[in-house]
């Protein structure tokens, strides 16, 4: 963290000050709500979560060497200094919203249905080649995620880019007023959260509340070929697969797991680049990146080199070589637009080519048309083999027997399931996709299908 201390937290959250004197202006090292993280000098903040109640380890913060507490109940015998407020977790929300004030650095948000984590990513590679970047940890978003992601920004950092998610009405305009973000990045607006927002109406509704506290002068760059998001194109700076847009790609070629090659343009220049994460979405991302990359002054050469040096994340398009099979791990979560990119990557490899796909969540009413729709996608595929898991999915299993003859249909209740016959079904060599909604816990199927390994 910048300075910033005690005081100026209390003043903050409208919290009372219980300990020395002068140790109100001593300045916090780092903030948590996890004891476990906490450090000499981190302010520890008793959040109350449906499982766990912080205030039962404020005396095990204090032994980590934390220099004050936030509480929202009076303590008796309290084992060191402390805050006492309404509620912690808006004693977070505002003290975070204090600190963001204090900030003189970019602040880039990015929201959308699909690829938030993966653009925020690319984002955060490109300015990479050329500031000191502070990014969203994993898919730390939502409103205790991203005031911790703020409290992270130390001294060196130069920019800040924040991924921002939301799944009901008010959620982003209030994470819009605790990041304040001078730069906004919309994805597009697909059919995540329909159970909570009616339609894609309304998640656009919803996604544009980041612009309710962005800096009166924040730039807005927005994803072209989504029909959504271009009714916005007058405020904003436009990407997409058009001459068009502001910025724009082409010559694009699929390199089978091994990503994804096109060409960018922008300001009359151009670049040839090699993504290393497959899909088209890579693409958009990729131009997302360069379209901020460009309004922070970067070349379009640095551009390049940082599409060039993403990384993947853990259970996100993420390559692994087992020596058996190469799995696409991209189970963190799901929606039927990022499964169906997700079985396009697939398609696009040379050898025998497995999905295996999940229940979806948060689609609403239309849930089991939506779920449909991912089996119809395969009807224009050369997937050799679709196993389904669950009980939503099988109206994947049933849509792709009707639509797909040339591919095996098979389904199983659980993973469990699955994975008792998994090796009859799989062979050597094979390109397996891996996809579900987080609460479908497919890793343990990418930790299982990982320590397969050849017989003598």
């Amino acid at each position: 963290m910048r300075h910033f201390t005690i005081e100026q937290f209390a003043k903050a959250c409208g919290g009372t000050f219980y300990g020395p004197e002068e140790l109100k202006n001593q300045a916090i090292k780092s903030v948590v709500v996890d004891s476990r993280l906490t450090k000499k000098g981190s302010l520890f903040i008793a959040t109350v979560g449906a499982r766990v109640d912080g205030h039962n380890f404020i005396e095990s913060a204090f032994d980590k060497g934390a220099v004050c507490a936030v509480s929202q109940r009076e303590l008796t015998d309290p084992p060191g200094p402390y805050l006492l407020v309404k509620d912690t977790l808006q004693a977070l929300k505002d003290g975070a919203e204090a600190y963001r004030k204090t900030l003189d650095i970019p602040i880039v948000g990015v929201t959308g249905s699909v690829g938030k984590t993966s653009t925020k990513e690319m984002i955060a590679s490109v300015l990479g080649s050329h500031y000191l970047v502070l990014k969203t940890p994993g898919n730390f978003n939502n409103e205790i995620g991203v005031p911790l992601t703020l409290f992270l920004i130390e001294e060196h950092h130069r920019a800040a880019v924040l991924e921002m998610g939301m799944n009901h009405f008010g959620e982003m305009h209030r994470l819009s007023k605790i990041a304040r973000p001078t730069h906004c990045v919309f994805t597009n607006i697909g059919v995540a959260h329909l159970e909570f927002l009616g339609s894609r109406d309304g998640i656009l509704k919803a996604k544009t509340e980041i612009l309710d506290y962005a800096a009166a002068d924040a730039l807005i760059f927005l994803n072209g070929d989504d029909d959504k998001l271009i009714t916005m194109k007058d405020r904003a700076h436009t990407f997409g697969l058009s001459p068009s847009f502001d910025v724009w790609a082409d010559q694009v070629e699929h390199l089978g797991f091994d990503g994804i090659r096109c060409q960018i343009h922008a300001s009359g220049q151009t670049i040839d680049v090699t993504i290393p994460i497959p899909g088209i979405h890579m693409v958009y991302n990729a131009m997302a990146g360069a379209s901020v990359g460009l309004a922070l002054g970067l070349s379009m050469e640095e551009i390049r080199s940082g599409i060039e040096a993403l990384k993947p994340l853990g259970g996100r398009s993420n390559i692994l070589h087992t020596g058996r099979y190469t799995l696409l791990d991209d189970c963190y979560n799901a929606n039927p637009v990022s499964m169906c990119a997700m079985l396009d990557v697939l398609g696009n490899t040379r050898s025998r080519k497995v999905a295996i796909l999940g229940d979806m969540g948060e689609l609403g009413t239309d849930s089991e048309s939506l779920h449909a729709s991912v089996g119809e996608h395969l009807k224009n595929l050369s997937i050799d083999v679709l196993i389904t898991i669950g009980t939503l999915s099988r109206a994947i299993h049933g849509a792709a027997k009707n639509f797909a003859p040339q591919t095996v249909c098979l389904h199983y209740e659980d993973p469990e399931s699955f994975l008792l016959e998994a090796p009859k079904i799989l062979k050597k060599k094979d390109a397996v996709l891996i996809k579900a909604s987080h609460y479908m816990r497919f890793e343990r199927i990418v930790a299982a299908l990982s320590e397969h390994r050849d017989t003598p």
